[in-house]
């Protein structure tokens, strides 16, 4: 695509003050040719002219030659608070010159002062008050899953279609998307149960006079192949890879108190939904007026530096005390004080407010786009964590996968970083750093506009 659209005159992320520093290392292709010998295959890359990038600074990042993008995708929802944030930066720059690492067998400050900030976020009278601290998301969901199992005695999990959890083995195998699942072994029993989809309901049915049948599934599932063998559900309140789903207001609160009634515990998999990226509400699953007895978090938690965070009730956190458990770089100080930094920055510029004053923009800017556009078949999600689902045709709804792949390629020749998720490859992610602004805002309408014209031409 790029030589047929060379000649047209190309559109350009606002302009930033930052200046990235010159790039003096290996060229591009061969950094490719490395990777291609010495990393894994699995490790795939994103475009098919791969990007390589050197710097970022907030909303915005550079590639080897100095070209600006605009980062709308986040690096997946991670890079919350900006790139190279100064206040993150220079948090970490200070424990590592300090302190680079003690395990949880000393005391540390830190560590303590973040899980008492995350306990006060969390809602009040919850007792969500005891963390413990990982890694990844991944990671994180591995812990929820364990502490579950141990606490009810149980080693049924539900999960949900369309769903992601993580690439481990336990996690992987929760994972209801085809493409990212691998066998799992292990006593480990997993049934899956329905997203609220509501835009691809298999039934046909249509919200609200539907009686929540996705939700009600999980009752019939529970009954017919796990009587009294529930460990507990865990879902994303928003399924992020899944193509950004947001359910009926009412599907969780259906949805818990199906499986509380089965023995099992709720587990709000906050990874991508947290820290204020849904705007109205900081954590995601508030959005729904539930309260879950387990959240997982982890991206956003410490904005790119590897920290994940499991907090629950001090009652099922006491099952990780029956044996011996340890994890050596679990609550690192460094990744520690990046999340500690996070959330003083989200808290001290508003970034919460900020994510739903732009979040209600950028929405405004993409229905303008669907009214113009026929391959929009749907705009949906909740403040900085929004999405558009490609199709051939809104009758039919055939997905647009070929086209969705163009579109996201193109946007990189414009300057303009996008993700790509859904089950059936057809919906653009767009879950950019919570410091980006309205100018931003209208140049990614402005990139998007012209994709999906050169893509499909508006009659």
């Amino acid at each position: 695509m790029a030589n047929k659209h060379k000649s047209k005159q190309l559109l350009a992320p606002p302009p930033s003050s930052h200046r990235p520093t010159p790039y003096r290392g290996p060229s591009r292709d061969e950094i490719l040719a490395l990777r291609q010998e010495y990393l894994n295959p699995g490790i795939f890359h994103y475009y098919d002219d791969p990007l390589c990038i050197v710097e970022g600074h907030m909303q915005y990042v550079w590639d080897e030659q100095g070209r600006q993008y605009l980062d709308a995708a986040g690096g997946i929802a991670t890079i919350s608070v900006g790139h190279c944030h100064p206040h993150v930066t220079h948090a970490v720059q200070e424990q590592v010159g300090r302190l680079a690492h003690t395990t949880t067998i000393y005391l540390h400050p830190t560590i303590v002062q973040y899980a008492r900030k995350i306990a006060e976020r969390m809602p009040v009278g919850s007792d969500l008050r005891q963390t413990y601290f990982g890694n990844s998301g991944s990671e994180a969901n591995e812990y929820a899953i364990l502490m579950a199992r141990l606490y009810t005695g149980n080693d049924t999990i539900l999960a949900l279609e369309n769903g992601y959890t993580g690439g481990t083995g336990c996690t992987m195998r929760l994972t209801a998307i085809q493409d990212w699942k691998f066998p799992a072994d292990g006593n480990l029993e997993v049934k899956y149960g329905r997203p609220g989809y509501c835009y691809r309901c298999p039934r046909g049915l249509k919200y609200p006079g539907c009686d929540l049948e996705c939700a009600r599934d999980l009752e019939n599932i529970i009954q017919a192949e796990a009587a009294g063998r529930v460990a507990g559900l865990i879902a994303e309140p928003i399924q992020g890879v899944g193509g950004v789903i947001v359910p009926p207001k009412e599907y969780f609160q259906a949805a818990y108190d199906i499986v509380r009634a089965a023995g099992g515990l709720c587990i709000a998999d906050e990874v991508q939904t947290g820290w204020g990226r849904t705007g109205e509400r900081f954590w995601g699953f508030e959005n729904f007026d539930v309260v879950p007895d387990i959240v997982t978090m982890a991206k956003g938690i410490a904005n790119g530096t590897p920290l994940s965070a499991v907090t629950t009730r001090p009652e099922i956190a006491a099952t990780l005390t029956r044996r011996l458990h340890f994890n050596t770089f679990g609550g690192n100080p460094v990744s520690v004080a990046a999340g500690l930094a996070t959330l003083e920055v989200i808290e001290r510029e508003g970034l919460q407010q900020r994510a739903r004053q732009m979040g209600a923009y950028l929405r405004s800017k993409l229905l303008e786009l669907q009214d113009k556009h026929a391959l929009i078949g749907e705009v949906r999600g909740l403040g900085l964590l929004q999405a558009v689902e490609l199709v051939s045709d809104r009758r039919t709804k055939e997905p647009a996968a070929a086209e969705t792949k163009q579109v996201v390629e193109r946007a990189k020749e414009l300057g303009l970083l996008l993700g790509k998720s859904g089950s059936l490859r057809n919906v653009i992610r767009l879950a950019p750093p919570m410091c980006i602004s309205r100018d931003d805002i209208d140049f990614l309408s402005a990139c998007l506009d012209r994709c999906l014209t050169e893509v499909r031409p508006v009659a």
